[in-house]
């Protein structure tokens, strides 16, 4: 019988995306702790009022590269979150390969952490036919 995918196994698929991320992107992601969790705790649930626990693939949690130099004493680090469950929920209902999905999350997540809004990205990925 297989098994789904483990939280190692989306953990290696995400570090391959970011190693294939052009170096100037790269760069600027040293610092950014990527987390492979099965859900969204109880405070994100909250604070990105979810109704379940399914509808959110990742979760770029920090203070973009724009404001940076106003970091307060005592802040976390930036983190990307992926969510496991979801992730391989939406991978077995599109037909599309987990490391493509994965890899469009990440990347969606990244954009965050460079201050892009999701109707920026949006509109970057039609431009680019995705």
């Amino acid at each position: 019988m297989l098994m789904p995918p483990s939280l190692a196994d989306i953990e290696t698929l995400a570090q391959a995306a970011v190693e294939r991320l052009p170096e100037l992107f790269r760069r600027h992601l040293g610092s950014i702790i990527l987390k492979v969790e099965d859900f969204p705790d109880e405070t994100v649930m909250a604070e990105m009022q979810l109704e379940t626990e399914w509808d959110l693939l990742g979760l770029y949690w920090g203070r973009h590269v724009g404001m940076k130099g106003d970091v307060p004493s005592g802040a976390l680090p930036d983190m990307i979150f992926l969510y496991r469950r979801p992730l391989l929920d939406v991978w077995a209902e599109s037909g599309e390969s987990l490391e493509a999905l994965v890899t469009h999350v990440l990347v969606h997540e990244v954009g965050h952490h460079f201050g892009l809004s999701d109707a920026a990205m949006e509109a970057i990925e039609d431009a680019a036919g995705e």
